[in-house]
């Protein structure tokens, strides 16, 4: 069996649920991604997912659907998706054993 490439926690899971509630009824997912930008060079990025794209990684796990971009397995492989909610913020959080080097704003990471 091959690694998943991300993990996503239940609290990952509750929110995308969540998500999904409000979405589009043609959307039947959510996409992860990473793009260049950010301080650190490279950021996570997150969409609805309309169709599946050609070579697309699909994770089904605890009842939610996630596609990745196949352009960001390499820098995805091993990372846990998680969620958190503080006082101010609520966010993605992608904690990811491949970065090497992350901006003080948590917006951006390097591998």
């Amino acid at each position: 069996m091959t690694k998943q490439i991300i993990k996503l926690s239940d609290n990952a899971a509750q929110r995308i649920k969540q998500i999904m509630l409000k979405a589009e009824r043609s959307a039947i997912g959510v996409r992860v991604g990473v793009k260049s930008g950010g301080c650190a060079g490279m950021s996570y990025i997150m969409e609805y997912a309309k169709e599946v794209k050609p070579n697309e990684e699909i994770i089904e796990e605890k009842g939610v659907k996630v596609f990745i971009d196949p352009k960001a397995v390499m820098y995805l492989l091993g990372t846990e998706m998680d969620y958190k909610e503080e006082k101010f913020s609520s966010q993605f959080v992608f904690k990811n054993p491949n970065e090497t080097e992350r901006c003080g704003c948590g917006e951006s990471f390097k591998i």
